[in-house]
């Protein structure tokens, strides 16, 4: 890996990166085809926060937050940073003071594989992180990395400059040139969902909305009366 840290990428539309988070993660991620989702791990520190941002990308080596470091430079507003390690980190890279100094130039939040820690305190002053761990455990700042860079996060690539969605449901990046894809996918499956939840006020059967009565014939299930 070489170190580098690249400055001023392009980055997707605020508008539609706006746009998207209102959409929620699991509709961008079912309306692309199921694709995108960073994965399970990545879970909420807070409860209800709904955001969307740029990514910015941070490289570290485990157990040192020295390019986060680096990165809070390269941030601007609008931006969700996203960290991981080159090796699987659970140590606490992130905490109250970085969430303080990216709110001052408007990021967004956080996403981290690695761990983060002063969570009270994140939680208090309202910045949205989302982690696979939370640890006290301290780091150094000792080993070059990478910002700006594409960086695989559950299997899935981000580059900066994506639309980065988080919310309860978890973290989503869709490319930035898949924007206005998803926007448009994700409103027409936004439409279909309010039709069947219509449908199912009503008192309609998923099983008969789905056409899923035929599967269940297909796989062989029998319908038996229960002995009285």
């Amino acid at each position: 890996m070489k170190p580098v840290i690249l400055t001023d990428p392009p980055r997707a539309a605020l508008t539609d990166v706006d746009a998207l988070a209102e959409l929620g993660v699991a509709t961008v991620h079912e309306a692309l085809g199921r694709t995108c989702y960073l994965g399970p791990e990545l879970r909420p520190i807070q409860q209800g926060a709904r955001v969307g941002g740029t990514a910015v990308t941070v490289l570290c080596w485990p157990g040192d937050n020295l390019m986060i470091h680096a990165a809070v430079e390269q941030c601007r507003e609008g931006d969700l940073m996203v960290v991981t390690t080159t090796s699987p980190c659970t140590d606490g890279l992130f905490g109250e003071l970085f969430a303080t100094a990216l709110a001052h130039r408007g990021v967004r939040g956080v996403v981290t594989t690695t761990g983060v820690r002063d969570v009270a305190d994140l939680r208090a002053m309202g910045f949205p992180a989302w982690s696979a761990a939370v640890s006290a455990q301290g780091t150094v700042k000792a080993t070059a990395g990478a910002v700006n860079v594409p960086i695989v996060v559950g299997g899935q690539v981000v580059r900066p400059g994506d639309a980065v969605l988080a919310d309860d449901d978890g973290v989503v990046c869709v490319p930035r040139d898949r924007v206005g894809e998803a926007l448009t996918a994700g409103r027409a499956r936004l439409e279909k969902e309010e039709a069947t939840r219509r449908a199912f006020r009503d008192g309609e059967l998923g099983l008969d909305r789905y056409g899923l009565r035929a599967t269940l014939a297909e796989l062989g299930v029998e319908y038996v009366k229960a002995q009285q």
